[in-house]
């Protein structure tokens, strides 16, 4: 990245609140939102959102190739995040038991959980084609975001 991230996730973090101002759309939130961290991260192959409905995620708003489009709960990176609560943060998906190789040219991701009154809505997942292209700074940066996210449902 030109700029360093933590400037990055200012930005992110300012337009994220102005197109999310007044807004309490779930998809529309989703769409834009997708669309704000695929134009202003470097590096990245698909960026979007799975949706819990019942036993898993389905494939919500995102950015990049055609996906996946249900992944049970607990299965593959995004499935583990929505089981256990807890940020993944994956060097190697090729050494992630049970990673669901939706693009083959994924060799690094990032997913966060995110909530409404305490209540799993979904994750965000961030693929990248470069292996350890995501680091705690990045998590870091995208929790702020997800922060924005959450408060909008309410």
């Amino acid at each position: 990245m030109s700029l360093n991230k933590e400037s990055i996730y200012r930005d992110v973090c300012l337009q994220t609140e102005g197109l999310l101002a007044g807004e309490t759309d779930l998809i529309a939130n989703l769409a834009n939102l997708s669309a704000i961290l695929w134009m202003n991260l470097t590096d990245i192959n698909w960026c979007g959102f799975y949706l819990v409905k019942g036993e898993e995620l389905v494939l919500g708003p995102f950015q990049g190739k055609p996906a996946c489009i249900r992944i049970p709960l607990g299965k593959g990176v995004c499935g583990t995040a929505a089981k256990t609560g807890e940020v993944q943060l994956v060097d190697n998906v090729h050494e992630f038991s049970g990673h669901i190789a939706c693009d083959a040219a994924s060799n690094s991701e990032v997913v966060l959980p995110f909530y409404h009154q305490q209540q799993l809505v979904g994750v965000l997942d961030i693929d990248s084609p470069m292996f350890s292209r995501f680091d705690d700074e990045d998590v870091q940066g995208l929790q702020q975001v997800i922060n924005i996210l959450q408060a909008s449902l309410a």
